[in-house]
């Protein structure tokens, strides 16, 4: 074994470290040999840099070992750093010792460097070889960018961060979508949404709530934009006087998010920092029964598909020059699983229910819940549930409940649609979906 320094040096630092001796380590990405010189390619978290072995100064043994080692082994240098115009960042490192830390197998299950793409299940059954791309290192620095915002936006708009059970007695929209677990000989569901717990938590004057968790539901849907286990961003907020507090919040959410983002990635040079939009304040709203006529299609239709929500959002791009949409008053009709929403007092046909669209997909949904504990009771045995399941959610509704509200924001969606991914699977490191329960 040879010894290296203490200190390893990233390919980032190297043109600051000229005549230095430094220590170096990263995937082997590429080896020529030339002679008396080779040279070879080196990958580490901040990009490529050229490692020389020049006759003189590198060991004999280290020329024949590289020659025999295949891409993508792990190896380490130690060597001086010199002035080098033609290198990618105007320096290499002249290398004096070294060795392979971890020799990969040949051939690899998935090309890293290759210029011919795979396809996205071979991509995903070998993921630790495609995040060795640069390109989708980049998503995840984005998705990472984007919870900092969050966290931070909702701190200064005065929302608490909370974490709520992930196990339950029961879900919040019944049992149809929800994965159920044996519980020391019981059953209980796995969490699809924080909801209950979120409006329980409006009856203790924190007032203001949010949460950034996993969530999963059981639906059977293969589609580019569903997933068995997501990141939900949910929020509840008090004293609501109507859905309008709740689009206003939202618009102010969403708008610092994007702004915290965008300086985050600009500061590291991140080439997806320019992409992100600045959407124009107030987004439009449009009512569900707008959104069905400007469809053609009756308002008596069960709700939108995936190509009239590409429609729509062509359609209001081009009306309102916006990319961000609020589509509002959603049918009674279509919320009757969500029993907790509010029905409109002069149209009961009407719920204060909405949905936040972006580029022509949902990326949120929410609304103002129902609080007078008559009501709710009510529509809990409307949604064809028994309220006695519900004796912990439903207490604190008992005893002074503040009319409240609240939404979700899907992160994966969110990334995918930034970072102008087609699937939202690649929004996320390991997906899980109908069919895919590894790696």
């Amino acid at each position: 074994m040879v010894p290296l320094p203490r200190e390893r040096t990233y390919s980032r630092d190297l043109p600051l470290k000229k005549g230095e001796k430094v220590r170096v380590a990263g995937h082997l990405q590429d080896y020529r040999a030339l002679g008396s010189l080779s040279f070879a390619v080196i990958r580490d978290r901040h990009g490529l840099f050229q490692v020389t072995l020049k006759k003189g100064v590198t060991p004999d043994p280290l020329f024949e070992l590289l020659g025999k080692t295949s891409r993508e082994s792990v190896v380490a240098f130690e060597g001086q750093v010199a002035e080098n115009p033609k290198a990618k960042i105007g320096a290499e490192v002249l290398a004096e010792t070294g060795e392979v830390l971890s020799a990969a197998e040949a051939p690899l299950p998935l090309g890293v460097i290759d210029k011919v793409g795979a396809e996205l299940d071979t991509r995903l059954n070998h993921r630790f070889l495609d995040l060795r791309k640069r390109a989708n290192q980049e998503v995840f620095e984005l998705r990472a960018a984007l919870a900092e915002g969050l966290r931070a936006s909702f701190r200064e708009l005065g929302f608490l961060e909370v974490e709520t059970p992930k196990i339950l007695k029961q879900g919040a929209e019944g049992g149809a979508t929800l994965f159920s677990l044996d519980y020391f000989g019981g059953r209980a569901y796995l969490a699809q949404s924080p909801q209950l717990y979120k409006q329980m938590l409006m009856a203790t004057d924190i007032e203001r709530v949010y949460e950034i968790a996993p969530a999963f539901r059981a639906e059977p849907s293969d589609t580019l934009r569903h997933l068995t286990e997501f990141t939900s961003v949910d929020a509840e907020m008090a004293y609501l006087d109507g859905p309008e507090t709740l689009w206003t919040t939202i618009e102010e959410l969403l708008c610092r998010t994007l702004e915290h983002t965008r300086k985050t990635l600009t500061a590291s040079q991140h080439p997806l920092a320019g992409s992100l939009p600045q959407p124009k304040r107030p987004f439009p709203r449009v009512t569900f029964g707008k959104a069905m006529e400007m469809l053609g299609k009756p308002s008596s239709e069960a709700d939108f598909g995936t190509e009239d929500e590409k429609t729509l959002g062509d359609l209001v791009a081009k009306e309102h020059g916006a990319e961000m949409y609020f589509i509002t008053e959603f049918p009674t009709s279509l919320k009757r699983s969500t029993f907790y929403a509010m029905h409109q007092d002069d149209h009961p046909e009407k719920t204060n229910y909405f949905d936040l669209d972006f580029r022509g997909q949902e990326i949120i949904s929410g609304g103002q819940r129902e609080h007078r504990i008559d009501r709710l009771t009510s529509q809990i045995r409307e949604a064809g549930l028994d309220p006695a399941n519900f004796t912990g959610y439903l207490e604190p509704f008992r005893y002074g409940m503040p009319p409240h509200g609240g939404f979700a924001l899907g992160l994966d969606r969110l990334t995918a649609k930034l970072a102008q991914l087609p699937n939202v699977r690649e929004a996320r490191l390991f997906p899980r979906d109908r069919f895919r329960l590894e790696p």
